[in-house]
């Protein structure tokens, strides 16, 4: 028996021992008992600490059984890209002298993993780019420094997706990661690694970043948790790509983020990552983010948007919407699912991807921009599907750029009076569960089918960029089930730096319909 099975045994047990006298509430502790045997290795990070400060077990014991689970199970998954388990190993002994000591911090002793993309002094970094195959960053990434800080116990790096510009996880350094329900399909991207790590019981947290859906997509197509948080929350020094300096520069859409198998856990470990830059803001600045707006899920006003005018949504993936919405009226919550303050759908989706795809190839320069031009003069002045706002995206300018964020700026006026009528919107992740392995060298060619019909593979980002265009919180949760078995997931977004507010209902939640299930 691992350690993790042995405290939550015992922990039945004792409770078990409490109330021998009532024969019916003994049986209910037996079967409890072999509930727990089953599931210990997925013990959240909440109860993990709580185990720690009862002396119930040491972080030694956790990270070793946390290391052996990852040597045998992630074969097949392959998480895990950059093991780190001498230092792991290091790193929960010093937990254990430290608590011995009396200390007592927020991640004191948990075994954690981290993505790939964030720079860890003396491991690779490379974003799946062969050419930066053996880069070694100088030092940690500054939510690398807090999760240490904080007293987290680093396992590993989290497999990626070439330059983390894709919706899957494969690259040609570290090979390809299988969605642990089914490992013919994608665990997502680019935080796929992570989101299969949680899945798999190898550490109880993960962090992540999210440029276009890259938390949410993982967790909904795992079945586990996840938080984009306000544009600007969190720091992202170090993570950066391979070779670039590591400097506190306000990224534009892109964010930072925790991942995990509770809701709770996800507030734990934001609490960790918010907060300024120390090298810029964080001099004058500190964080105090609001209280969620309720407390119960009766007193929330909720719109629920399971429809977009540019792309069918799946029956599976509508039907754990609706399954969240059900949830809600049940509780007395005041649902709505149409309502004029929402912002215009298609035009957000063309903004967000003009601004996607003209930072994206900012940074990744293209090399055929002579190709582009011709074929961007080809197209009808009416063309004004997605696949042709990307292309013309890529021959952007920054007065283009300048315009489309002024237009951004009008939408996110409208989130804000929008938020004076609701406090979530609930909505969609991407149209479908988890997708077959599509390795086609170029993703403009990809087609992602939907009960049936094919739509360009990259039309699927709209309902990542609901929130990411105007920069709003969102938390992914588990929905439910496709009739395939496979995990689906909706997003609850909320107001502007009240990321207390989703996460709070991401917990009632799941207190009401369930959250994570192990992979069976």
């Amino acid at each position: 028996m691992s350690v993790a099975e042995r405290v939550a045994v015992e922990t039945v047990v004792r409770a078990f021992l409490a109330d021998t006298g009532d024969i019916c509430k003994a049986g209910c502790r037996r079967r409890a008992v072999t509930v727990a045997f089953m599931e210990s290795d997925f013990q959240t990070a909440e109860e993990l600490a709580t185990a720690m400060r009862a002396g119930e077990v040491s972080s030694a014991e956790l990270t070793d059984d946390a290391i052996a689970r990852i040597e045998r199970d992630d074969k097949a998954i392959n998480a895990i890209c950059v093991p780190d388990f001498p230092r792991a190993r290091a790193a929960a002994r010093a937990a254990d002298q430290a608590r011995a000591r009396g200390e007592d911090r927020p991640l004191l002793g948990i075994p954690v993993t981290v993505k790939e993309s964030y720079n860890i002094a003396g491991m690779t970094t490379t974003w799946g780019m062969p050419p930066h195959r053996n880069y070694l960053p100088a030092e940690d990434a500054v939510q690398v420094s807090r999760l240490k800080a904080a007293g987290a116990v680093v396992l590993g790096k989290t497999n990626v997706p070439l330059g983390l510009q894709d919706i899957q996880t494969f690259n040609e350094i570290y090979g390809t990661t299988n969605n642990p329900w089914d490992h013919t399909r994608t665990p997502g991207g680019s935080s796929g690694g992570s989101a299969a790590a949680l899945a798999c019981g190898f550490g109880a947290l993960s962090i992540g970043s999210d440029l276009a859906g890259s938390l949410r997509t993982p967790a909904h197509f795992c079945g586990v948790y996840a938080h984009k948080p306000t544009l600007g929350l969190a720091a992202t020094r170090g993570m950066v790509a391979p070779s670039e300096p590591a400097l506190p520069v306000d990224l534009d859409l892109a964010v930072v983020g925790p991942m995990a198998r509770t809701a709770r856990d996800l507030a734990l470990l934001l609490d960790v990552m918010a907060g300024p830059d120390p090298l810029t803001l964080g001099v004058a600045h500190r964080l105090a983010l609001p209280p969620a707006r309720h407390e119960r899920l009766r007193d929330f006003r909720v719109l629920i948007i399971d429809e977009h005018p540019l792309i069918a949504t799946g029956a599976a993936v509508r039907a754990g919407v609706n399954r969240v919405a059900a949830a809600l009226v049940e509780e007395g919550a005041r649902v709505v699912r149409h309502s004029p303050l929402l912002p215009d759908l298609t035009e957000a989706a063309t903004l967000y991807m003009r601004l996607l795809i003209s930072g994206s190839t900012a940074r990744f320069p293209i090399e055929t921009e002579e190709q582009l031009r011709t074929r961007v003069a080809e197209l009808s002045a009416d063309d004004q599907s997605l696949d042709a706002t990307r292309l013309r995206a890529m021959l952007s300018s920054h007065r283009d750029w300048i315009e489309a964020n002024n237009r951004r700026e009008a939408h996110r006026h409208g989130w804000r009076q929008l938020f004076t009528e609701f406090d979530a919107v609930v909505s969609p992740i991407t149209p479908t569960p988890a997708f077959p392995h599509d390795h086609h060298p170029n993703p403009l060619e990809r087609r992602i089918d939907i009960d049936g019909v094919e739509y360009p593979y990259f039309d699927q980002l709209v309902w990542a960029g609901l929130a990411t265009m105007p920069g709003l919180p969102a938390t992914a949760i588990p929905a439910g089930r496709s009739p395939e078995g496979l995990p689906v997931g909706a997003q609850l977004i909320g107001p502007m730096f009240e990321d207390r507010t989703p996460l709070r209902l991401a917990e009632l939640l799941e207190r009401k319909i369930g959250g994570f299930q192990a992979p069976r």
